[in-house]
């Protein structure tokens, strides 16, 4: 809906709708300091050792510092608050996801992936994150990840070149192989993307879930070489039909997700490899799905 919307407004009523907005945001950024609601790096860190992160471990983030509230340090606090806590052994990676909306009307306008230059669209601290020094991208036109830390090179590598995005090359399954944590930061399990992690696990997934056309896309990657790749993306038909906050109760119930929260925001803290599996015994069992959270085949 927000992409089709995108298409039919005028650019000049859309810049207005997003200054106006920012200055929303502003503003309340502005009162919650002057009444001294102010999240702190030290408060993060706090709350991120409550429950449970450490040292050492490989943490996907997911954000949007704006419900945060008033974040002293604005990205660069929250970023630096996880590789205090993951410290020197850690890995912290994020969605550097070049697009919003649906990728098949991004893939439509064949734009060329540029892994240094191409900016990620999936909020504030994301593309803080994407431009710090030894930061990692993967390689990947529609769904590359950032990564920092011990295993950034393993998450990052081999992203190119697969036909569709969340398979056992990809950085979302690596995080399961690797037994990371899933931090949602004022998002709600609309942005877990390692839900997709099933539909390519599974052979002859029930739904087809990926659109039949396979895109030739443009890259460039971190050396400055052009290349091609294939790739096929989410179907916008079954998109929208998904069903993420549905899962809330269950994965608390499972004892996966923890619920916490920072400043104004609502977050949650999961286990990848234990979600996967999860959702690969259910999908056998009962037919869940993101598509169908209560069981249906």
């Amino acid at each position: 809906m927000r992409q089709f919307i995108r298409n039919i407004l005028p650019q000049q009523l859309i810049d207005f709708y997003k200054n106006q907005k920012k200055r929303r945001n502003q503003k309340q950024r502005e009162t919650l300091a002057s009444t001294n609601h102010t999240v702190t790096q030290s408060q993060i860190i706090e709350q991120l050792k409550l429950i449970g992160l450490k040292n050492g471990e490989v943490v996907m983030l997911h954000s949007s510092l704006s419900k945060l509230g008033y974040v002293e340090g604005g990205a660069q606090t929250v970023i630096d608050a996880l590789l205090k806590v993951i410290g020197n052994d850690g890995t912290l990676v994020m969605p550097a996801f070049p697009a919003v909306g649906f990728n098949y009307d991004y893939l439509m306008t064949n734009p060329v992936f540029d892994a240094l230059n191409t900016p990620s669209k999936m909020g504030i601290i994301t593309e803080v994150f994407r431009k710090m020094i030894h930061v990692k991208r993967s390689l990947h036109p529609t769904d590359s990840v950032c990564a920092l830390g011990k295993h950034a090179d393993y998450i990052t590598k081999n992203h190119v070149n697969q036909l569709t995005p969340y398979n056992q090359n990809s950085p979302f399954y690596r995080l399961c192989e690797l037994k990371g944590k899933i931090i949602l930061l004022g998002v709600d399990l609309n942005s877990l993307t390692n839900f997709h992690t099933l539909e390519d696990a599974v052979p002859d997934f029930i739904y087809p879930v990926y659109h039949q056309t396979q895109f030739d896309t443009q890259l460039i990657d971190e050396n400055g070489t052009s290349m091609t790749m294939k790739t096929k993306v989410h179907n916008p038909v079954f998109s929208k039909k998904r069903k993420c906050n549905d899962f809330i109760k269950s994965f608390t119930d499972a004892g996966f997700m923890t619920s916490f929260k920072i400043g104004l925001a609502n977050c949650y803290c999961i286990e990848a490899d234990k979600l996967h599996n999860w959702m690969i015994e259910n999908y056998k069992l009962k037919g869940i799905t993101l598509y169908t959270p209560h069981g249906k085949i």
